[in-house]
């Protein structure tokens, strides 16, 4: 598909959201996994807003957090990092990463775009849609 846009490529991504109590339904997006098949590439971005974490849960796990974001980046970063996803191809960590699941991090709707630069447009969406 390269070249096919300008030299852009097909990107899809997800949020990742916190919620701290899921009775409550109540949420703060923490991150975003960014996967680009042309260049086999996943990429994790996260910034979690402890203050705003608090708002919503005072009594929310906050290192909790933090260790489930920083074990996403390991996925996307692949190898020993990834633990039992290590020897999965980037496409079978996007999509282990952003299955549904009932945690306290979870992944939201998966969205496409097109880009000339996957890492530059993982800096976006977290600055647009998390900071």
């Amino acid at each position: 598909m390269t070249g096919l846009h300008h030299g852009r490529d097909v990107f899809e991504y997800a949020l990742l959201r916190v919620v701290p109590r899921v009775e409550r339904g109540e949420l703060i997006n923490a991150g975003v996994v960014v996967y680009c098949r042309a260049r086999s590439l996943v990429i994790a971005r996260t910034h979690l807003d402890e203050a705003r974490l608090r708002a919503l849960d005072p009594t929310a796990d906050v290192d909790g957090v933090r260790a489930a974001l920083r074990a996403v980046e390991g996925v996307c970063r692949g190898g020993e990092q990834a633990g039992p996803a290590s020897a999965d191809d980037a496409g079978r960590r996007f999509r282990w990463l952003i299955a549904p699941r009932s945690t306290v991090v979870q992944p939201g709707p998966v969205h496409t775009g097109l880009t000339a630069d996957p890492e530059a447009e993982a800096e976006r969406l977290l600055d647009v849609l998390v900071r």
